[in-house]
């Protein structure tokens, strides 16, 4: 493609990191800024870095603000099954959120048999594994079809590896108490059927996910991070899965792995020291992705993006929480 025939570049301003100190002590993640105001709450920004291979690959217009918007439209929608940390959103990219002690589990929930790395629930039955959270799965099954029921598949949160461990491991080992790993399986498995049951009004399936919980200052299990992302959660569309089941294809699924795809054909993500910027189409067509899986999500427009500097704005909105 020469550049005639490209799409002109974005034009969406980026937020690739912030530095708020009026706001407190500050944690940078993969994608969110983090402040600790010492007060009992935390203020989460999320920016628009995208991460892969381990590292910050690309800044993609509006990616964080969505990811806020989705999580926001969900915790509203789960709010019945368990309290979550959002206080407040002052801005689209803000949350205001209550500070917890996060659990050391990453409660995983696989409504289908799917998935290519050494962890997926369909490596793991292809190599012989049969029991998945206490389920046992029959011999025979296919790839791609729904479990006879949701699974509870979860990990380990490690500074090296995370780990797939049993309820008696977790146990054992100290990660949570008996009585917070039953408790975290019955939500997770409740906002996991929540979560199914409102896509499917709007022609998605949720097909796996994952969640965080911490515990407040009263012992309350309390749902933290995000929730039903496209980032923490796997998409595909119900107009055309029966049809690319029985014909034998993969179903079609929201899909950013283009961009992955094209920093592994145009470098070593993994050993280069620098990596190429990414064609400016390839970034827009992202932001086009996240914007149509947000609005099929929540049923909702993606809002105008407000004129000005998004940091300005953003420490504007928060000028009534500075210590």
């Amino acid at each position: 493609m020469n550049s005639a025939e490209r799409p002109p570049t974005p034009t969406n301003p980026v937020l690739t990191e912030t530095n708020f100190s009026e706001f407190g002590t500050r944690y940078k993640g993969k994608v969110r800024d983090v402040y600790d105001p010492g007060n009992g709450t935390l203020i989460l920004v999320a920016t628009d870095r995208h991460s892969s291979f381990d590292r910050h690959i690309a800044d993609i217009p509006r990616k964080g603000e969505i990811l806020n918007r989705i999580s926001a439209f969900w915790f509203e929608k789960t709010k019945d099954i368990v309290p979550n940390h959002l206080l407040a959103m002052p801005d689209g990219n803000v949350m205001i959120a209550k500070k917890t002690k996060p659990l050391r589990i990453e409660a995983v929930v696989r409504g289908y048999l799917t998935g290519v790395t050494d962890t997926s629930i369909w490596t793991r039955y292809q190599n012989g594994e049969r029991t998945f959270g206490g389920v046992t799965l029959a011999d025979g099954l296919s790839k791609d079809t729904p479990l006879a029921q949701p699974v509870f598949d979860p990990t380990t949160k490690e500074e090296t590896h995370d780990r797939n461990l049993g309820k008696d491991d977790m146990v054992k080992e100290g990660f949570v108490t008996a009585e917070q790993y039953a408790e975290v399986e019955r939500i997770a498995i409740a906002l996991y059927n929540r979560g199914n049951e409102v896509a499917r009004e709007r022609g998605l399936i949720l097909v796996d996910t994952k969640y965080e919980f911490g515990v407040d200052e009263n012992g309350t299990i309390v749902l933290i991070d995000e929730i039903h992302t496209p980032d923490s959660s796997r998409w595909w569309y119900t107009a055309t899965y029966d049809e690319r089941i029985a014909e034998g294809k993969a179903p079609e699924f929201f899909d950013k792995e283009f961009l992955r795809l094209w920093f592994r054909e145009h470098s070593d993500p993994y050993k280069d020291a620098t990596l190429p910027e990414a064609p400016p189409e390839l970034i827009a067509e992202m932001t086009r992705r996240y914007t149509a899986i947000y609005e099929q999500i929540t049923g909702e427009t993606l809002p105008p993006l407000p004129e000005g500097a998004i940091e300005a704005r953003i420490r504007q909105s928060l000028q009534s929480y500075a210590s």
